[in-house]
């Protein structure tokens, strides 16, 4: 589970690539991958609206994937690559799959689980701890989130417009 830097920031592009699918589906744009011996094993992306679960995060997504490829519930021996610090939920996961290191672009200063707010991946209570790395495309991954943010309050913003159109519109009628 040693990568250079170029290894690292190829299987975070990857995520990245998982980050831009929740962005067309206009979902809050989160990737990730699992590598195990260097290969993705599993790939997933933000999709709550899209499948109407609330659960389906991208890492919750990974890990399902990963937990088919190798045939088991363990991800031991892999590698967990998402473009922004796991949530509470997605670290508890990452305990309870066994992954042994995460590394993650931007922090999540709203829900993060791995720094921000919790340190569950850490947390000496627990019995899985995880190698912890972030920052990695920090700007990269951080741009893409502030990108749909900014179109999501654009996009409420025109249809504010709109509803006040229609409504001048009635009672000119």
């Amino acid at each position: 589970m040693i990568y250079s830097k170029e290894e690292k920031e190829f299987f975070m592009r990857e995520a990245l690539k998982e980050a831009q699918k929740s962005l067309l589906k206009d979902e809050i744009p989160i990737g990730c991958v699992i590598v195990k011996d260097g290969q993705i094993i599993g790939r997933g992306y933000n999709a709550r609206e899209e499948l109407h679960q609330a659960i389906m995060h991208a890492e919750i997504m990974a890990i399902n994937q990963a937990n088919e490829a190798v045939g088991d519930w363990r991800l031991l021996d892999s590698s967990l690559f998402v473009t922004i610090e796991p949530c509470v939920m997605c670290s508890g996961a990452i305990g309870l799959a066994r992954i042994p290191h995460v590394v993650f672009g931007a922090t999540n200063q709203k829900f993060g689980g791995a720094g921000s707010l919790y340190q569950i991946l850490t947390d000496e209570r627990l019995n899985h701890r995880v190698l912890l790395e972030s920052g990695l495309l920090a700007d990269e991954c951080a741009a893409i989130m502030q990108e749909f943010f900014r179109q999501s309050r654009q996009k409420k913003k025109a249809l504010k417009v709109l509803e006040k159109k229609k409504q001048n519109s009635e009672l000119a009628n």
